[in-house]
């Protein structure tokens, strides 16, 4: 995994989570990436700080970096678990049913292509990718 400081059109600054470089790019190229604070697509990198490792001190922070991290997405699946309802791959069919108003408005989850997710950005309905993390300790 590959963190990238990330900015939007209106200056917004973020952190993003990628595979790796190539990653971003593709999801940068689809408009997938979408600024936390004003939902904007227009993200591109940040400058960043480069992170040497120099100490034991700084290992063991970036350690409790990512456990801190990965509990917090454990969290976002566990809240999205309860309070939404998965429509697994019928997810762009519900979503775009939600958006013109064929069905009643509520919170959704499942899966999706990128080809579908892209499709369903440029007809305005809001979308985004959650990092489904098991909150089973590997």
């Amino acid at each position: 995994m590959i963190s990238f400081n990330l900015k939007c059109e209106n200056e917004h600054e973020f952190e993003g989570w990628f595979k790796d470089s190539a990653s971003f790019e593709k999801q940068q190229e689809l408009g997938l990436l979408e600024c936390s604070v004003c939902g904007s697509n227009n993200v591109k990198k940040a400058l960043s700080a480069p992170n040497i490792s120099t100490s034991r001190s700084q290992e063991k922070s970036q350690i409790e970096f990512f456990t801190k991290a990965r509990n917090a997405m454990v969290k976002m699946r566990k809240d999205i678990e309860s309070n939404c309802e998965n429509v697994g791959d019928k997810f762009a069919e519900e979503a775009r049913k939600i958006h013109y108003g064929e069905t009643e408005e509520r919170g959704i989850y499942g899966n999706a292509s990128a080809d579908e997710v892209k499709e369903l950005v440029e007809e305005g309905v809001e979308v985004a990718a959650v990092p489904w993390v098991d909150d089973k300790t590997n």
